[in-house]
């Protein structure tokens, strides 16, 4: 069957507007031109409904362009995706208001860091949602502010590192795409991929954290030499020995 765009959005349940934006973000292809007339078929309406089911899982839209691209002909995909959205959403979410009053701050302080990325919504059953992480890593800053850092320097600090991190979190993508999701031409079963995912995923996060502390911890202290002040660096020392230091992975 052939749409016209308005003809599409009223089947799919999709705005126009969002339709163009899913092609500009390739993912969905571009229509057929009969002249100045733009036509789609059903297989562009079963890719908005796939598109839309992905969004409702809370992947994003990076992922769900992968998603798309390398959907293999056996169910690996379906189930790393339950095992992603399970992951990420956890038992537990919450709506900006109710992130807000989890962590004590105001809602306007978690629509701001939200804005910079700091904080990503899952989308779920048509709505924004926070996890667990969020509240954590809410918490986490609001100690560091208690400390007393500067709250627009320290939020420059986390724009600035979490896009390092997303360019880093990309490239580790790719090498599990290449080494784990396409190992040779076979293409590795849904339960393998799965235990892949659940396997090397607190592995590779207790690495990069374990990494980031480690150099943290050593820049500090040898600033602290710099200065000459021993004593100050005795009990820096001291606390890096300490198991309140110990990074974990749940």
């Amino acid at each position: 069957m052939q749409y016209r765009i308005d003809q599409l959005a009223a089947a799919s349940g999709v705005r126009a507007e969002t339709i163009r934006f899913y092609q500009g973000k390739k993912l969905l292809p571009g229509p057929r031109r009969v002249g100045r007339v733009a036509y789609y078929d059903d297989g562009h309406l079963e890719r908005i409904a796939k598109i839309r089911e992905l969004l409702d899982q809370g992947l994003t839209l990076a992922l769900i362009g992968r998603v798309l691209d390398q959907e293999a002909a056996d169910d690996a995909t379906p189930r790393l995706l339950a095992s992603l959205a399970r992951a990420k959403v956890g038992e537990r979410t919450y709506s900006r208001a109710e992130l807000a009053a989890a962590t004590g701050m105001p809602e306007a302080l978690v629509q701001s860091i939200q804005l910079a990325g700091l904080i990503e919504p899952i989308r779920t059953q048509g709505e924004d949602r926070f996890s667990d992480a969020d509240v954590a890593m809410a918490r986490a800053g609001l100690r560091l502010l208690g400390a007393g850092f500067p709250l627009h320097e320290l939020i420059g600090l986390a724009v600035e590192h979490a896009a390092a991190t997303r360019q880093t979190a990309e490239r580790a993508i790719d090498l599990f795409d290449r080494h784990i999701r396409e190992p040779g031409a076979a293409s590795p079963s849904g339960q393998a991929v799965e235990a892949a995912f659940r396997e090397l995923l607190p592995e590779a996060t207790r690495l990069v954290a374990l990494f980031f502390q480690r150099t943290l911890v050593s820049r500090a202290l040898a600033r602290l030499r710099g200065r000459g002040e021993s004593e100050a660096l005795a009990q820096a020392v001291a606390a890096t020995e300490s198991s309140s230091l110990e990074v974990a992975w749940k």
